[in-house]
């Protein structure tokens, strides 16, 4: 069992690409919110968008939230 929330967004890489881990896996890199909104409907949240990606408490941002995106 992991603590926290299920879904990850790891800090910004040099080209500004942040790896998104969803439960135990890594499902890609995002470069803006609406790539994260992507991977969440991917993974069978149809009606996740880019407010749900900024305002849930399912995601739990690091080295910056929803508005960094530079390294």
């Amino acid at each position: 069992m992991t603590s926290g929330p299920p879904v990850v967004i790891y800090p910004p890489d040099e080209d500004g690409g942040r790896r998104v881990r969803i439960d135990s896996a890594i499902v890609g890199r995002a470069f803006s919110v609406q790539d994260v909104a992507r991977f969440m409907q991917e993974a069978g949240l149809q009606e996740f968008d880019e407010m749900d990606v900024v305002r849930s408490l399912l995601l739990e941002w690091r080295g910056g939230g929803p508005e960094v995106w530079t390294h």
